[in-house]
């Protein structure tokens, strides 16, 4: 298994530490040269190969790996004009690590098998320092019997994996997760906008919520910036939140289920966005929030 060689497509914030944990523990690794790409020198230092051409990349890669931003680029690489679906080797392996409509990630599924390749998709959880470390959650849809032949290379840069059922599954499953943790996280940068305003201090605002049930993961990551201005526990873009929480809501609509509050905070990111915080990092919100009301 460890001689299936690897290629990733999409080397930002989350996928450079996915790529540097998988070429940096002996597996033959190839990435797409982009312009959204990390700094790639280390991965280069470790071996990793440089592909100027997605098919080029791909004819050279048993397992490809995919990281971008959502369903529009992962349609566009895999079914556009110039979609690898195209040209894929047989047997080929796809991993999709980015958040995507499940709707669409079913069909993808469909697609890829028709064309002769093997498809999972395997969204993450956590923020860029665990994907540094090689300790991201990973949500999987797969075919058991392929889950777990691909297992060992996912374990190079998750610490927990959940299989959650067949393809689509995994970005069922990250839809529901991101709901709660980006709705909590944007829940309290609203609130604290609002302490401010009402002249409550961060400390003991947050001193409350660290002693209550104001208390947890989100928190943990939004703190550090209520108190000392410190966004590196959560630098996830505010667009990708308001991204993936319209895709939560495509999610509940397709299955018929209630959104009232994720339609709610989805209204409260897009109001960001609007406002030109888009590239803000989510830790930052309370700021954000508070230079939109002020406007307003």
């Amino acid at each position: 298994m460890g001689n299936l060689k690897a290629g990733i497509i999409g080397v930002g914030l989350m996928g450079h530490g996915i790529a540097k944990n998988v070429v940096s523990k002996g597996w033959a690794l190839g990435f797409l040269d982009h312009p959204g790409n990390q700094d790639c020198s280390d991965l280069l230092g470790f071996g990793a190969a440089k592909f100027a051409d997605k098919h080029d990349l791909a004819a050279a890669s048993e397992v490809i790996i995919l990281c971008v931003s959502g369903t529009p680029q992962v349609e566009d690489v895999l079914l556009g004009e110039n979609g690898i679906l195209k040209t894929v080797k047989k047997g080929t392996v796809i991993i999709d690590c980015s958040t995507a409509i499940p709707s669409s990630t079913e069909a993808i599924a469909k697609q890829a098998e028709a064309a002769g390749a093997l498809f999972m998709d395997a969204p993450m959880t956590r923020t860029p320092l665990e994907a540094e470390a090689g300790r991201l959650n990973l949500l999987v849809g797969a075919d058991p019997e392929l889950f777990a032949r691909i297992r060992p290379l996912l374990e190079t840069f998750a610490e927990n994996i959940f299989h959650a059922g067949g393809p689509g599954a995994g970005h069922k499953l990250k839809l529901l997760h991101n709901f709660c943790s980006l709705g909590m996280v944007t829940l309290i940068g609203e609130a604290a906008a609002c302490a401010e305003r009402g002249g409550i201090s961060p400390e003991i605002f947050t001193e409350v919520l660290a002693k209550g049930g104001g208390y947890g993961a989100a928190f943990d990551r939004v703190s550090p910036f209520l108190l000392e201005g410190d966004n590196s526990k959560m630098k996830f873009f505010i667009s990708n939140a308001h991204k993936d929480l319209s895709y939560y809501v495509q999610m509940a609509e397709d299955v018929s289920a209630g959104h009232q509050t994720a339609s709610g905070v989805y209204g409260a990111l897009q109001s960001l966005t609007d406002g030109g915080f888009g590239q803000g990092f989510l830790s930052e919100t309370a700021r954000y929030f508070g230079e939109v009301a002020s406007k307003g």
